[in-house]
């Protein structure tokens, strides 16, 4: 199974980058919309897999439902769509690069966080609400869980367990750039995803899943969601522009120009 390096990876980021800020804005909305809906979709599989396994079970159950989330990248990355989260990796890498301007960054951004969270809205409706499947029996109390366990956690503890999530997120972008062929794709994406999913990180896409399953449910309310959303999405931030973007730009961009300056 042939794969890139990681100075190509680099490269193929800082194109990548490129490309998605250069989106004509109704394209972009609506592969936004797509992205949201797949993540939520993943998430929505998450809990139905795991929502009626045995409490004696353990962390095997968590496992079970994170094996499969991952459904959500692997559509957006193979199918096509556009998500924030992996965007705040490839836009900056690129910004850094200098081949986007910080305008172009914050106005992609921001497209993206609206069509994502429409995205991730209308399945959080129509298949969690409409259709039950997270709003009924065993399925309701995991929903709830879930979002309780995220309000539980203090604002610096959200943003925290954001970096840690974008940096798994950015990493399945990253490596995803690595092969060339569908499986090789679908492998490079599953085991961060998986990752993130099993130690309970944050992600600001996902969130505008579950968070609205739960209002729809009469749980909580839009309060709760904002709560959550700010120190979430300022960690996914730093978790894919900080500890992907800029590490890997210094990394493999920045040290080799360096590199050709001093020969």
């Amino acid at each position: 199974m042939a794969y890139h390096t990681p100075q190509r990876i680099a490269e193929l980021s800082i194109e990548a980058g490129k490309r998605k800020v250069s989106l004509p804005l109704p394209t972009l909305l609506t592969l936004g919309f797509l992205a949201g809906a797949f993540i939520a979709l993943g998430f929505l599989l998450d809990i139905r897999v795991s929502g009626n396994v045995p409490g004696e079970w353990g962390s095997f159950a968590g496992f079970l439902g994170a094996a499969v989330f991952p459904l959500g990248l692997v559509l957006t990355i193979i199918a096509g769509g556009e998500l924030l989260t992996g965007n705040m990796m490839a836009v900056t890498i690129a910004r850094l690069a200098g081949q986007v301007s910080w305008g172009q960054l914050l106005r992609n951004w921001f497209w993206l966080t609206v069509s994502n969270f429409i995205g991730a809205v209308f399945i959080a409706f129509f298949f969690g609400h409409v259709l039950g499947l997270t709003s009924e029996g065993a399925f309701l109390q995991k929903t709830l869980a879930i979002v309780h366990a995220k309000l539980d956690e203090s604002f610096f503890q959200s943003f925290v367990s954001g970096i840690g999530c974008n940096w798994l997120v950015g990493l399945a972008v990253w490596l995803s750039y690595a092969a060339n062929d569908v499986a090789g794709k679908i492998l490079a994406i599953w085991f961060p995803i998986m990752a993130f999913v099993a130690l309970g990180f944050q992600h600001v896409v996902a969130n505008m899943f579950v968070f609205p399953a739960a209002i729809f449910a009469g749980y909580a309310g839009w309060g709760d969601w904002l709560r959550n959303f700010i120190p979430v999405y300022l960690g996914n931030a730093v978790g894919g522009a900080v500890f992907v973007a800029v590490l890997y730009w210094l990394a493999y961009i920045r040290g080799v120009e360096r590199e050709v300056a001093e020969e």
